[in-house]
């Protein structure tokens, strides 16, 4: 009796740049190549392969070198660092900014930097890995409340104001739920910090460079209570390492505080330059966030009018739930068979009969790519 394949077990495949940017190519169990239309990678402005951060990469890699050799405090400090936090801070109306290697790093520091044993965490259900991890290390005691739930989080603050009086609350929460699509309320959260007196730590990661006024996230404008603003160049920036956006004295404490940020190699300089060119086109074209917000939100009312649930949120990624591993696993073969690239995402990284496709429209998706995509799923 042939064994059925266990829909956990995960198998990590090698995809190629296609001759476009919106293409991938990819080779199937029969070891034949094809190309897909690009509907879940993070590359959200089609900026991974744009000429001018390739070219602010390579003057940088003539001049820097391929890595920085040493952590900031050594010699791993260079002037495209420094460029790039300066435009950076000035940009998102921040104090300071801090580059890390990794958005993962970066949120670790982050936690580090605002909470200890003593400290309770409240923090949306739904945050990513990476900012549990981080409240697991400093020894925090961590309460969860429901995702984007308001009343649940005011109860939660006022319930450790009144326990604890002298220990002031850190709230964590994303502005872009990478998995759901969601966008959390920040103004509203940031009004429960201010009159519960709590500290504030919100993730843009997904969000940085699309969402927001002119695509600087949905906590632009903020002042306090926000204590730290984390982000990534990644997604939307087409590059890679991270940053915490912060005031000058919790910037001045993660210097001297924070081994992440002390004991690791610099983020490597042909990345801060590709990063800076990235951040000089999303300055340049202002409008680009919101036309893809409108691109998606085409999209999920096509999805709503041929029977499917409307996904939630409204950026640019849209989650269709679908129950089962073996489901989400038969839809994401099924599309890669009519040439399009989606994901099933399965437990541990969503809950138990919560798997789904998590879809991606990037600003370059074609329409014919998304047409394709309705016309299949129409055959539920």
């Amino acid at each position: 009796m042939p064994k059925i394949p266990n829909p956990r077990i995960r198998k990590l495949r090698t995809w190629f740049p296609g001759k476009r940017s919106s293409e991938f190519i990819g080779v199937d169990e029969n070891q034949k190549k094809i190309t897909l239309i690009d509907l879940a990678s993070n590359d959200y402005l089609d900026l991974a392969r744009h000429p001018l951060l390739i070219e602010a990469a390579k003057q940088t890699l003539e001049i820097d070198g391929v890595g920085s050799g040493g952590s900031r405090f050594i010699t791993g400090s260079r002037n495209i660092h420094q460029r790039l936090e300066r435009k950076l801070a000035k940009w998102l109306n921040r104090e300071i900014v801090l580059l890390y290697p990794s958005g993962f790093q970066a949120n670790l520091a982050a936690v580090l930097a605002l909470a200890d044993r003593h400290t309770p965490v409240i923090c949306d259900r739904l945050i990513h890995h990476s900012l549990l991890v981080g409240v697991k290390a400093s020894g925090a005691k961590l309460i969860r409340f429901k995702h984007n739930n308001l009343s649940e989080l005011e109860r939660l603050l006022k319930k450790s104001r009144q326990s604890n009086p002298q220990k002031q609350p850190l709230v964590i929460t994303e502005s872009l739920f990478s998995m759901e699509g969601t966008t959390a309320p920040i103004k509203e959260i940031s009004k429960l910090c201010i009159k519960y007196d709590s500290k504030l730590l919100i993730d843009e990661a997904h969000a940085f460079g699309v969402m927001g006024p002119e695509g600087r996230g949905e906590s632009f404008g903020l002042k306090e209570p926000l204590s730290i603003i984390s982000g990534t160049f990644g997604k939307a920036f087409g590059s890679g390492g991270a940053f915490l956006a912060t005031d000058k004295i919790t910037g001045e404490n993660l210097i001297q505080n924070c081994g992440a940020f002390r004991y690791t190699t610099a983020l490597a300089p042909p990345l801060c330059a590709s990063a800076l060119a990235a951040l000089n086109l999303i300055e340049s074209n202002p409008s680009w966030g919101r036309e893809l917000k409108e691109k998606s939100t085409t999209l999920r009312d096509k999805l709503s009018q041929i029977g499917w649930q409307r996904p939630l949120g409204g950026g640019p990624i849209l989650s269709i739930i679908l129950g089962s591993d073996e489901l989400a696993i038969d839809y994401q073969n099924r599309l890669e068979v009519h040439g399009l690239l989606t994901v099933a995402i399965r437990p541990p990284t969503v809950p138990e009969g919560k798997s789904r496709l998590r879809l991606v429209i990037r600003r370059n998706t074609p329409v014919q790519a998304l047409e394709r995509l309705i016309e299949i799923l129409k055959n539920k």
